[in-house]
């Protein structure tokens, strides 16, 4: 029984948490087990060998840690880096903000490159930043992949390629949370050294697993790293691996059966179709928004998200009271803006386990909403847009060919 019941499906498009597959809350439906019987183990082994495909890596180390991307940032810090360490980090919106704040805390030296929000990383002041360390001073390159805040989305091959230009050794380090099994992500090839996600996001899970990947020069780096970590101590993982029995502590039995299953339907269907699926929602979405007169948050077409759109409101309308509206009248769940954009944008969550049939339901009823708070909106405008824009774009179901 819903804490607060409404009629029908909520309708969850904030950019996560998601929708979670049936296939995945029934894998989820089961009892306790011993984690150190045969039968975990084995699992976990399958689980951490799968888990590489979707960061698209061949030589790094996953870690499935009970927690949440929060988490999964400490664990990536306190690994490589030693109090003192100077990160450069790039700020852009509430979720970049928030890691700043635990590098902060965390006792490194951060030196802060900030972008108004809607806009994307300043590469160039990081080229610049790196073309006068010669003394290399700079430990590490911390970068959110795709802001959630705002929908932008950085390109790290360009931030690879700067480093590279400057033989710099500076790790990368990757917040991929609402990005990784949604956006093309490349973890090998654009060098990558940690990069984690969170399993409430395109893996759609519950909240629970932060899953970090750590490429070799990243392990290499946690052997001198001098800050304390205890829970998101690389090392204990490591020694259980060589154990084969992978677990220094107690996991969540039901959440990696659910990984399990939410891999598999990953899987299915194809990561590269997955991440052209999320192309022609977020492409959809944007339409639609044209279509209603309003404007994307995000500046330039070179960063917008295909994971989430963060839709800017006349000074008239409080975005939240559309967010209130969404919830109370329509049972439809959209984002919040946050810090900055509070009451400037809403945002629509286009990721996870979701099809363009949904993404139109959504649309008509933001449609309904902004007619209910005086915006002069044409009911079924952004809809029409979107569904001939997916009309001619939608392929045919591969397992139903």
């Amino acid at each position: 029984m819903d804490y607060v019941y409404g009629p029908g499906r909520n309708h969850l498009f904030v950019p996560g948490p998601v929708n979670i597959p049936e296939q995945v809350l029934r894998a989820m439906n089961r009892n306790n087990e011993d984690y150190r019987s045969p039968a975990i183990p084995a699992m976990t082994k399958t689980l951490l060998e799968d888990v590489k495909k979707i960061f698209k890596t061949t030589s790094g180390t996953p870690f499935l840690f009970p927690t949440t991307g929060t988490g999964a940032w400490e664990s990536a810090l306190t690994n490589t880096l030693s109090p003192g360490d100077r990160t450069v980090s790039f700020l852009i919106g509430q979720f970049s903000l928030l890691w700043i704040d635990q590098q902060q805390r965390l006792n490194f030296n951060v030196d802060v490159v900030e972008s108004e929000w809607g806009r994307g990383a300043d590469l160039d002041i990081l080229e610049s930043k790196l073309a006068s360390d010669t003394a290399h001073t700079i430990k590490a390159i911390c970068i959110v992949h795709n802001e959630t805040a705002t929908g932008v989305t950085n390109n790290l091959s360009t931030v690879r390629k700067i480093l590279d230009a400057y033989q710099h050794p500076a790790l990368l380090l990757v917040d991929g949370v609402s990005s990784i099994c949604a956006l093309d992500f490349r973890m090998d090839e654009w060098g990558v050294d940690v990069a984690l996600t969170g399993s409430q996001k395109a893996l759609s899970l519950p909240t629970g697993l932060g899953i970090v990947c750590a490429s070799p020069k990243a392990l290499e780096a946690s052997k001198t790293a001098k800050s304390v970590r205890v829970f998101f101590d690389w090392n204990d993982y490591l020694k259980f691996y060589k154990f084969g029995t992978y677990w220094p502590y107690t996991p969540s039995i039901q959440l990696l059966y659910g990984l399990r299953a939410a891999l598999d339907l990953i899987f299915e269907e194809g990561l590269d179709d997955v991440i052209l699926r999320h192309k022609r929602l977020g492409t959809a979405t944007r339409l639609a928004v044209e279509a209603w007169g309003l404007k994307n948050c995000t500046e330039k077409e070179e960063w917008y998200s295909d994971t989430v759109t963060a839709v800017v409101v006349p000074p008239n309308i409080d975005s939240s009271e559309i967010v209130k509206r969404a919830w109370k009248r329509y049972n439809l769940s959209l984002g919040l803006g946050l810090n900055k954009v509070a009451g400037k944008v809403f945002r629509i969550g286009h990721l996870g386990h979701l099809n363009e049939l949904q993404l139109l339901g959504c649309l008509a009823g933001v449609e309904m909403i902004l007619k209910d708070v005086g915006y002069p909106v044409k009911l079924g405008s952004g809809v029409a847009a979107a569904s001939a824009y997916l009309q001619n774009n939608i392929p045919l179901i591969p397992s139903r060919i």
